[in-house]
């Protein structure tokens, strides 16, 4: 037996749709089976919310007199360095943008307010200082502006992430005799912790490891607001390692797109990781249509049936090598303490279970009360085994 997305969306418009989150579709499929799930289940709700550096915004500012062409000139905001190379007003900034500093004085990983603090200060009604100097020409004639905003005077401000929901990732560990500080988080000398990042049996594309119904086109739940895959994540593939059908380390990720007006600081947080800098916290959600037998049985499995690599973060990941050390379960980083070997390692995670739950629930009951369609992919992801 299968179904469409236009079936499922009907349902859904008549608010008849079967909903689960992807925790509660574990327990469905264990008690009922897979056939069974395939054929009542309509659709499974993910979550994730961590870290993803390669986020940032886009904005136009307001017209000026005289106009100023900040197109090749420079620009700041709260004295932090945007992108204007764009035209005369559009303004990219990456979360992970530090303030300006003297390169002999200070290590730019010692400031702890950047692009993603920027960008949490707008979606919290907070102004902003641009600053911006230009060459000047005669239809712009303004050589340098200063101004404060807030982000209900845009516009158009938007949040586009170039790559976001790394499918799986790796476990990291320190086998050095220092202690390293890494975006994996502080790591102890001797394997004295071990870190990972992921939402596991909730992680968005875990639950259709093959991509057969996430692709360009796809409505997800983006730092609140609703947001699409635009393309797939820059360093996306499908080319991995699999075991139980999953696969071991990153494998694909996405690009995204919402409107930053939407959003919320509920799913949307600067974050600051000691010794290594700035990023953004952001909560992602996919609803996925359970199409067929083998989408149920992927969105059945359980931590224990997912793997990731553990990889040594002071020589193996700089350098390249990232071989793995060992392959751990989800169900056993969970649990607080990863055996390797005979050593007995407490485990800490990036990514917060608790916001994942949270955001598979609220996808959950909005697409039940009919207010959140499936988005029909329009093309597959590279390696995707199909579109549904």
């Amino acid at each position: 037996m299968t179904k469409s997305i236009y079936e499922i969306n009907e349902k859904i418009r008549r608010k008849k749709a079967v909903v689960l989150t992807g925790e509660e579709m574990v327990s469905y499929v264990r008690e009922h089976g897979v056939k069974n799930a395939a054929r009542e289940v309509d659709v499974v709700t993910t979550g994730t919310f961590g870290p993803m550096c390669s986020s940032g915004i886009y904005f136009n500012i307001a017209k000026t007199s005289p106009k100023i062409k900040l197109g090749g000139g420079e620009v700041t905001l709260n004295r932090v360095p945007a992108y204007a190379a764009y035209a005369a007003r559009d303004v990219f900034l990456g979360a992970t943008a530090l303030p300006r500093y003297e390169k002999n004085r200070i290590r730019p990983i010692n400031f702890k307010y950047g692009g993603a603090g920027v960008i949490e200060d707008l979606i919290r009604g907070k102004s902003v200082l641009l600053e911006a100097t230009a060459y000047g020409t005669d239809c712009y004639p303004a050589t340098s502006l200063r101004k404060s905003f807030k982000l209900s005077d845009l516009t158009d401000a938007v949040l586009f992430n170039p790559r976001n929901c790394y499918q799986n990732y790796n476990a990291a560990v320190n086998r050095s005799d220092k202690t390293i500080y890494t975006y994996m988080g502080i790591l102890k000398p001797k394997m004295g912790n071990i870190s990972y990042s992921s939402a596991g049996t909730l992680s968005p594309l875990l639950n259709d490891p093959e991509l057969k119904t996430i692709g360009i086109g796809t409505r997800v739940f983006m730092a609140g607001a609703e947001g699409y895959i635009v393309w797939h994540g820059t360093q996306h593939t499908t080319a991995v390692k699999k075991k139980n059908g999953f696969p071991v380390g990153g494998a694909a990720n996405i690009a995204l797109i919402c409107d930053l007006k939407k959003t919320s600081p509920d799913f949307l947080r600067a974050a600051y990781l000691t010794g290594y800098g700035v990023s953004l916290a952001v909560g992602v959600g996919i609803p996925i249509p359970v199409l067929d037998e083998s989408i149920a049985r992927a969105a059945g499995k359980d931590d224990d049936e997912i793997f990731a690599p553990v990889i040594d973060y002071s020589q193996d990941y700089p350098y390249g090598k990232e071989k793995a050390i060992a392959l751990v379960s989800y169900k056993e980083l969970r649990s607080g303490i990863v055996k390797l070997g005979k050593k007995e390692i407490p485990s800490f995670s990036w990514s917060s279970l608790k916001k994942a739950r949270e955001i598979a629930a609220i996808l959950k009951k909005k697409i039940r009360a009919g207010s959140f369609l499936l988005g029909d992919p329009t093309a597959a992801l590279p390696g995707a085994g199909r579109v549904g």
